[in-house]
């Protein structure tokens, strides 16, 4: 019995596009742009890419369609913010990166909602497997946002010596 290649380009692309979601308003949202802000949006970043990559297999059928342009688009425009926060360009990083989430976000809402794609109907043929993994998904986010935050967050604060406090 073989199983078809696509089967699993669907939990690959749900999983990271989840991900997607669920991590970026973490690095939007944290005020110290630090070594857990890298560690999440190197992370956030991979998803991203296999978000795009997993999804020009998944659209196979019928040839290119928008859902191709889209995905080229939105990897070209991640690689332009990591390329420019690498050159220090702050502005178009926070612009890219946003951008590309936005749009994540948007594509999310489209295969969430719109009656007949995956979602839905997995929604109405079998709830509990859907939010099982709706579940599974958000536990294992905020888990490793727990860990990078506690790996990688700002380091404590160090109490001054008493004689310098003195002076």
């Amino acid at each position: 019995m073989s199983m078809d290649p696509h089967a699993l380009l669907i939990p690959i692309h749900a999983i990271a596009a989840s991900l997607v979601i669920l991590l970026a308003p973490v690095n939007i949202l944290r005020r110290r742009k630090d070594r857990a802000h890298k560690a999440l949006g190197r992370t956030w970043v991979i998803a991203m890419y296999l978000v795009c990559v997993s999804g020009m297999f998944i659209y196979t059928i019928g040839g290119f369609t928008v859902f191709h342009a889209l995905a080229i688009f939105t990897f070209a425009t991640t690689t332009l913010g990591v390329i420019a926060i690498r050159r220090g360009n702050v502005r178009s990083h926070i612009g890219n990166m946003v951008g590309s989430w936005l749009g994540a976000l948007a594509a999310g809402a489209f295969a969430a909602f719109v009656p007949g794609r995956f979602i839905p109907t997995l929604a109405v043929s079998d709830p509990v497997v859907l939010w099982s993994a709706v579940a599974a998904i958000v536990i294992a986010a905020t888990a490793w946002v727990a860990f990078v935050l506690a790996r990688f967050g700002a380091p404590a604060r160090r109490r001054m010596p008493r004689a310098a406090l003195i002076r």
